[in-house]
């Protein structure tokens, strides 16, 4: 969905004509599994951002086009919220101080996006769902401006035949519907993309299924949603239920959801296509002119355009993608599963642990994922999500164990074997995997600090409860800025009013 699309409706015969140009595709992509088409001499990474917008009042921003205006770098997108935006670094690999310098440069996009942001009244925040969002945000008038997520938007809700029901039960209680997608754009993420080779996917995607959960229960940072403190991880329940096609009497007959943990470990990248043609019908039917096969014929390396555009609008936690730059095909896992924040630090330790740990199982002789079944690692995500860094999760030889002792005990010496084999430097493991050790032991995630800090404006003071998020947002962004962890940060007791 990162490219335009023109605002159009879709006869019966686009979408039959598309049916068939998307197989075509798939045939194309299995003859080039099967051939030297995949060069894979120097694996790459990258980090996509998703941001917020906020006003002086740490309110939502519904500004932006003119923030992009005003930050005039191509690295910075339009998301599907007008209060959204989104920053893709450029891709390198991780060896030597190569974490360090994904963090600098994250840093200095953000620093420099923040100054020219200001001048529009705007502030930028990373988080995984805005805490000051209201009711009156989530419409039809908050999309961004790109006809591409009208067209989204229309293609959904007719798939759905009806509104969008939010219903999450957490530590408070939410029900909501809406007439839009618009509140799948409170869920704002990171993603982290892995480039790997066709022979490598299938351990890599399994591995990053498996630790799914571990990384939801260390990385929480999105526990309120419409002023109601919800799950740790509220943007999981959200972003499944937002984006949902189908109706109730389609979720009964076992129709798969287009927010996807998906049902199997893999064998080949080609198996999860496959079920992307087979069991989802076309959102946005638009056809290419490319004949993939004839381009094969000709020597060439085929876009195929639909395969792509069809795998952008199923929204697997991990995610396949093709992609050819340079004349090149290539292949990533894009892990999905994590939301943005607190900080550019946080967010690096993050990608290490993933990086890291993906690298150590994948390469394993006895892989994780033949000693587990995948309806268990379905259920640590989502256990993860509900109870955060507090979950106690399954891990095969130790049974189910609170995710503090495994990440402590198993998994963090696997994730420094793991960076080490990236050849990541002894400094930089040290660096960024303490960051997550620290959150282990301290107990402390960008949800919980949101939660205590909410907490002690609310419980202790006669702030209603927008103005105690709202003062909470307040000291979130200020520690953000400083780049300290999270686990870092402050944890006053007691406030006043007047705070």
């Amino acid at each position: 969905m990162g490219e335009d699309v023109e605002q159009r409706t879709f006869t019966r015969a686009d979408r039959t004509r598309y049916r068939v140009r998307v197989r075509r595709c798939l045939d194309a992509f299995a003859r080039m599994l099967q051939g030297p088409y995949f060069t894979f001499d120097r694996p790459l990474t990258g980090v996509e951002i998703e941001l917020n917008l906020v006003d002086a009042a740490d309110e939502p921003a519904m500004c932006n086009n003119r923030v992009l205006e005003a930050i005039a770098n191509p690295a910075f997108q339009t998301e599907l919220g007008q209060w959204n935006l989104e920053v893709n670094m450029a891709p390198r690999q991780l060896a030597g101080r190569g974490t360090g310098a994904f963090e600098r440069d994250v840093r200095a996009s953000l620093n420099a996006a923040e100054t020219k942001a200001q001048a529009v009244g705007a502030h930028l925040i990373m988080i995984g769902i805005l805490p000051t969002l209201r009711a009156e945000h989530l419409t039809g008038a908050a999309l961004s401006g790109n006809p591409r997520y009208g067209l989204l938007n229309q293609q959904i809700l007719t798939a759905r035949g009806e509104d969008v029901q939010i219903a999450i039960e957490g530590t408070e209680r939410l029900q909501a519907t809406s007439d839009t997608i618009v509140p799948e754009a409170a869920c704002t993420s990171t993603q982290f993309h892995l480039q790997v080779s066709p022979a490598r996917f299938p351990a890599f995607w399994n591995a990053a299924q498996a630790i799914a959960g571990v990384q939801v229960a260390v990385g929480a940072n999105a526990p309120f949603l419409l002023g109601k403190q919800l799950w740790q991880e509220t943007r999981v329940a959200l972003f499944e239920q937002a984006t949902d096609t189908r109706s109730e009497e389609l979720k009964a007959q076992g129709v798969r959801p287009r927010v996807w943990f998906g049902e199997r470990w893999i064998t080949s990248i080609f198996d999860l296509f496959e079920e992307n043609v087979r069991y989802f019908s076309a959102l946005l039917p638009i056809c290419s002119e490319e004949d993939p096969m004839e381009v094969l014929d000709r020597g060439d390396i085929p876009e195929l355009a639909e395969l792509r555009l069809h795998n952008g609008t199923i929204y697997r936690w991990n995610r396949p993608v093709y992609a050819v730059v340079r004349d090149r095909p290539h292949l990533r896992v894009e892990n999905r599963v994590l939301p943005a924040g607190p900080t550019v630090a946080d967010t690096l330790a993050n990608g290490a642990f993933y990086f890291g740990l993906v690298r150590a199982l994948a390469d394993d002789d006895r892989p994780v994922w033949t000693e587990m079944s995948f309806g268990v690692a379905q259920e640590n995500f989502h256990a993860a999500a509900r109870r955060g860094i507090d979950t106690s999760l399954y891990w095969p030889g130790v049974g189910t164990v609170p995710v503090r002792e495994l990440i402590l005990r198993r998994l963090l010496p696997l994730a420094d074997e793991g960076l080490r084999r990236w050849d990541v430097e002894s400094a930089e493991r040290d660096r960024l995997l303490g960051i997550v050790e620290q959150r282990c032991l301290t107990g402390v995630t960008g949800a919980g600090w949101q939660i205590r800090e909410f907490h002690r404006l609310y419980d202790t003071t006669s702030l209603s409860r927008r103005e105690a998020l709202r003062r909470m947002v307040r000291e979130y962004r200020t520690h953000m800025h400083t780049n300290e962890p999270v686990h870092t940060w402050p944890q006053r007791r007691g406030a006043s009013a007047d705070t």
